[in-house]
């Protein structure tokens, strides 16, 4: 019988985040076409990459701050989206709204904390009067909660029946981030 040989443990990946391409959409329909990403968001499933293309030409692109996750699978390979992380404008010029999403794959992984972290680190440095960036969670979405508290956010409320998703009328929590809050390591 052999033994069993020690495998040196794996290194932290590295999460990266840049603007997306119009290339990226294979790599991007990996999370919008899987059901259970979906689930947690306001759309559904992508069944084809037709309307994905459209989506990045026409929302992604323009967005004033859309950003592709993005992490390298081997050595000396590109980093490749795993996800993606927006920060949109709200009726309040001082305060933004935190989105993200990331492939199944990567769920547990620490790879949306770390880029929620990159985020806040870069846009208070990018958008002038920026305050506040908030993000909402469904209070049925423990993990999306864990990624926020971990990133440096503060729970500030349960919002009841705040929002109308896919039919249903969920309770929201409200996070967020403010210009003075430090972002942890």
């Amino acid at each position: 019988m052999e033994e069993a040989k020690p495998t040196a443990p794996k290194a932290p990946v590295e999460v990266t985040l840049r603007k997306f391409e119009l290339s990226d959409v294979d790599a991007m329909m990996t999370w919008a076409s899987d059901p259970l990403v979906a689930a947690a968001c306001r759309w559904d499933p992508y069944e084809s990459t037709e309307p994905l293309l459209a989506f990045l030409r026409d929302v992604v692109l323009p967005h004033p701050w859309f950003r592709a996750i993005c992490i390298s699978v081997a050595d000396g390979e590109d980093p490749r989206p795993v996800g993606a992380v927006s920060v949109s404008p709200t009726g309040d010029p001082c305060r933004f709204e935190l989105g993200y999403v990331l492939a199944r794959a990567h769920w547990g992984k620490g790879v949306a904390t770390a880029a929620v972290k990159r985020t806040v680190a870069a846009v208070f440095g990018e958008v002038e009067g920026l305050q506040r960036v908030e993000a909402l969670v469904d209070v049925a979405n423990p993990a999306s909660q864990r990624v926020l508290e971990k990133a440096g956010f503060t729970r500030e409320a349960v919002l009841r029946k705040y929002m109308l998703k896919k039919g249903a009328v969920l309770d929201m929590v409200m996070f967020s981030f403010i210009d003075t809050d430090p972002v942890p390591e």
